[in-house]
């Protein structure tokens, strides 16, 4: 994976922005306002991506005892988001299932209204 093509996977989600609310470096994908999915650029550029998912807490748990890859997210919530080493054991398709369980989780937690705002604006 790319970081365009990892750029450009979280876009394609309704309702998406990207900021950079930290520093000038780590790129953050929000829905509703709330943050998904965040990567650091210059990671990417030392050939050496990751990025921080969130996941339900089971999962995050499974996952992390099959994956080398997969750790306890890396100054989040270690119960509630994962970082994953892109370059690491996981396959590309089950990555993209994580960045849109991640996205789900956090479009489910949002308002009905907000949902609903979410999915009229993107039609």
């Amino acid at each position: 994976m790319t970081i365009q093509d990892f750029y450009d996977f979280c876009l394609s989600k309704k309702g998406v922005t990207e900021h950079f609310p930290f520093d000038e470096d780590t790129l953050v994908f929000k829905v509703g306002g709330k943050m998904f999915a965040l990567s650091s650029l210059s990671q990417w550029e030392k050939n050496e991506p990751s990025v921080n998912l969130k996941c339900d807490p089971e999962r995050a748990l499974e996952l992390r005892a099959e994956y080398d890859a997969i750790n306890p997210g890396y100054h989040m919530s270690k119960v509630h988001w994962n970082t994953i080493d892109v370059n690491g054991d996981v396959p590309q398709k089950l990555l993209l299932e994580l960045i849109s369980h991640s996205y789900g989780l956090v479009f489910n937690s949002l308002t009905k209204k907000a949902q609903a705002e979410i999915l009229q604006k993107d039609n």
